[in-house]
């Protein structure tokens, strides 16, 4: 049996018309419902409900339709293993800029000693949405995200990672006291902020508003699209960031920032990684996904 007759299956079960189905597919209606109709007599069993205004899966459609899946997953697998075979391994992975500032280098560095000469990559740095977008266009093999809100997309299977936790960073010289506190004092300096895509941005502006205000409450704005840029404006004074506090370890153990805390204010987003399906089991994949792993520690917000 051809596995496209098992495909059409798990679309007719997808979209509840045959049109649809055969719309999607790329081929006549008549040929779908060949195809089940091929299928239902293979199996012996009833697979498609016909009689309400809409097509639904019987209890032993939905069965087919689950092993299904299974089953052309695998053969993708196949069909990537044998593509790949003899051939260098090409993996292209995306990210959002804290984690490709934070901790990108140490990944890379750890999973190059192991697959330097195994595998092609290629790197980008985009904000969420593009980075979303471009995976439900088929541009990436992995992304590693952070983000607030739920994220799904097709094709793509999920792993979570520690949460990244954000907070106000400033330089000791404007003299913001240690850890808490209130939004007045942190509305009289500069807040050097990234732009609105962005999630560190979007979460502040969520904070602020539960609390009634607006970011043109801080004395002065300066928006800036480069994370580095952000963090020496705070520590030559230049006002105070809203930021990953995995971008700035090392100053705040050394003293030349400081971090505060706003009470009331939500400071987690999530970190993500999302993971072609397809490519899952892939050994230059696991091994990425490893070395990404490696680098959290176990049970920590970063």
């Amino acid at each position: 049996m051809q596995t496209e007759y098992l495909k059409t299956l798990v679309v007719l079960g997808e979209v509840g018309s045959f049109s649809k189905a055969a719309t999607d597919l790329s081929i006549t209606q008549s040929a779908v419902s060949q195809r089940i109709k091929y299928l239902e007599d293979h199996y012996g069993c009833q697979l498609v409900d016909r009689t309400g205004k809409s097509l639904s899966l019987t209890d032993t459609g939905k069965l087919v339709v689950h092993r299904a899946g299974q089953i052309l997953l695998l053969e993708a697998q196949l069909l990537n293993d044998l593509k790949m075979q003899g051939k260098k391994s090409r993996l292209s992975i995306c990210c959002t800029p804290t984690f490709g500032v934070a901790f990108l280098p140490q990944v890379l560095e750890s999973f190059m000693a192991r697959k330097a000469d195994n595998v092609d990559l290629r790197f980008m740095f985009h904000s969420l949405d593009r980075t979303v977008k471009e995976l439900q266009e088929n541009e990436f093999d992995l992304a590693v995200i952070e983000h607030c809100e739920e994220i799904e997309v097709p094709g793509f299977d999920m792993v979570e990672l520690p949460n990244d936790q954000l907070v106000f960073i400033s330089s000791p010289s404007l003299k913001l006291p240690d850890a808490e506190v209130e939004l007045e004092q942190l509305f009289r300096h500069c807040l050097i902020a990234r732009k609105p895509d962005c999630t560190s941005r979007r979460l502040l502006d969520l904070n602020l508003s539960r609390h009634g205000h607006k970011v043109e409450a801080f004395k002065a704005v300066v928006v800036v699209d480069d994370l580095r840029l952000a963090q020496e404006t705070v520590l030559g004074g230049g006002g105070i960031s809203f930021i990953s506090r995995s971008l700035s370890t090392r100053e705040l153990k050394s003293g030349q920032l400081r971090e505060h805390f706003v009470p009331g204010f939500e400071q987690l987003r999530r970190r993500t990684v999302l993971v072609k399906s397809e490519r899952r089991q892939d050994p230059a994949v696991a091994d990425f996904l490893e070395c990404i792993n490696n680098a959290f520690p176990m049970g920590q917000a970063c």
